[in-house]
């Protein structure tokens, strides 16, 4: 029997849909990381990164696919959660003899946990971040960008909160590191791109992709919190 989804008509059609916007995402997660990577010059990177902020809040394309990305990752998000939820109403009463263990993976029985928390993760990093850039007061810096380096830089050193934020947002990267673990290659076999042959390339590739760019993105505030 065919399992309705929360917020679209067929499952199969939910599958294919997040297993495009999974990709899309982890395209747009490469290159928002290629520019946060910047930081970990220091205060040299001050103008190149309040360049690239601008860069992606001002470019009309880019703030076309923001817009697209911001869309897709609150619908992906709130479906995949509602869709658990049905799930377990559907059978309130657990088999006497269950070992999901043995047959599943502990992200892929988890996806809806770890999307809630990289879900929480995205609306406080915009409010942190995004929202300041486009309608906080910011002063400028040399090249009369708005010195949002100077925001990160802030937040993350705060004498009070800041081992805070860095160990929050450290969390959600571990949660985003484990969410794309299952979600790589599961979006490609989704796809139909799947075959016995290339199933360890794929799948040793999704690792190798999950494993850096969550540590990659944990090392950023660290290393500010630690200048």
């Amino acid at each position: 029997m065919e399992v309705k989804s929360a917020l679209l008509g067929s499952s199969i059609v939910k599958k294919y849909w997040m297993a495009l916007t999974g990709l899309f995402l982890c395209t747009f997660l490469v290159v928002h990381l290629g520019g946060n990577l910047v930081l970990l010059r220091g205060e040299e990177a001050r103008l190149d990164f309040n360049a690239y902020a601008k860069f992606l809040t001002t470019f009309p394309v880019v703030k076309a696919i923001s817009y697209l990305l911001y869309f897709s990752i609150l619908f992906h998000s709130f479906d995949g959660i509602l869709l658990t939820i049905q799930n377990r109403a559907a059978r309130p009463v657990k088999y006497f003899y269950n070992r999901p263990e043995a047959n599943s993976t502990w992200q892929s029985r988890n996806m809806a946990l770890l999307g809630t928390i990289i879900l929480a993760f995205i609306v406080t990093h915009m409010a942190n971040f995004w929202y300041k850039m486009h309608f906080g007061d910011i002063p400028l810096d040399a090249n009369g960008n708005k010195d949002l380096y100077e925001v990160v830089v802030t937040f993350f050193k705060d004498p009070s909160l800041g081992i805070v934020y860095v160990g929050l947002y450290v969390v959600s990267m571990i949660a985003l590191g484990f969410h794309l673990l299952h979600g790589f290659a599961s979006a490609f076999q989704t796809l139909g791109l799947y075959h016995k042959k290339y199933n360890p390339i794929i799948k040793n590739i999704g690792v190798l992709f999950s494993v850096l760019v969550s540590i990659l993105f944990a090392i950023i505030p660290i290393f500010i919190y630690l200048q």
